[in-house]
């Protein structure tokens, strides 16, 4: 059977418009994926009541957020669909997994209003990853901007919302639904709040020769003591997390106040100068003062 010419160029067009996707932009997808899973499980744990496994899913899932946008950036693996995707793993990961398991928890104690509080969360959540989605695009942001986050980021958010879970395996004893409910609004709050926090984008990118070996052990005493002491190592981390919030509030109007001055010298400098004096006339000069013996 012979083509026309014609059905030549369409066939050509379709093997342009389907060419071959590089193995490197598969990767990262495919970590931002095995998250999903990780936080589709934690939700089937929480209500199996292994609370345990049901927060080291969670855990496992905000690490594997940690590193599938650095493996992207690493093997230039970047890829619009991979930034939706990864969107919609933060929503379910740490949006609807840490709001499901408080509700089984402890907020059905509440019924309805315990109901709302977990809905407030996560919905929080995905207004949160709304708003990043659209303020990365802005062109008229400062560079500076990219060391800060707006609003308690969603990963950090679901590990710290949960706290009152990391007490109780601890030992404590369990607090009122009461105060966990308004902790839960008050984490959600501050995710979708104005709060510049640190983002870390630019912590570890660079490490000096002399530090790499003591980074290498530092890490993994990481992540033995998060291994042997996992509810200790949350527990500090959440609280050492929230103290520090003030500081990236601070910082970021120490930047501002920077940036305000710069602008302030540029204007300055950018002014046109003064008029010039013109010399007056010996007719026009005032009368000079008397000589001071």
């Amino acid at each position: 059977m012979t083509f026309s010419p014609l059905n030549r160029d369409r066939l050509e067009a379709r093997r342009r418009r389907f060419r071959a996707i590089p193995v490197r932009t598969l990767v990262p997808n495919f970590i931002t994926l095995l998250a999903i899973c990780a936080g589709l499980t934690a939700i089937r744990l929480g209500f199996e009541q292994k609370l345990e496994w049901a927060l080291a899913a969670i855990v496992f899932a905000a690490a594997l957020d940690g590193i599938d946008g650095r493996v992207a950036r690493l093997i230039k693996g970047q890829s619009r669909f991979g930034a939706e995707l990864d969107s919609l793993a933060d929503f379910v990961n740490f949006g609807c997994a840490p709001a499901l398991i408080l509700y089984q928890w402890g907020l059905f104690e509440y019924g309805n209003v315990g109901w709302i509080a977990a809905l407030v969360f996560a919905i929080c959540g995905a207004l949160r990853l709304a708003r990043f989605n659209v303020m990365i695009d802005d062109p008229n942001r400062p560079l500076w901007s990219a060391n800060f986050f707006t609003g308690v980021p969603a990963p950090a958010g679901a590990i710290i919302v949960m706290l009152p879970i990391y007490l109780n395996l601890l030992g404590v004893p369990k607090v009122a639904a009461t105060v966990t409910l308004l902790y839960t609004l008050a984490i959600a709050f501050l995710m979708v709040s104005q709060l510049p926090v640190f983002s870390g984008k630019r912590v570890g990118k660079r490490v000096p020769p002399e530090m790499v070996l003591p980074v290498f052990v530092l890490v993994v005493l990481f992540f033995a003591l998060l291994l042997a002491y996992p509810w200790w190592v949350l527990t500090i981390g959440t609280f050492c997390y929230l103290v520090c919030l003030p500081l990236g509030w601070l910082s970021y109007r120490e930047y501002q106040r920077k940036d305000g001055m710069a602008a302030a010298s540029a204007a300055t400098s950018a002014a046109p100068p003064p008029p010039e004096a013109h010399p007056l006339r010996p007719a026009d000069e005032p009368e000079r003062p008397a000589r001071l013996n």
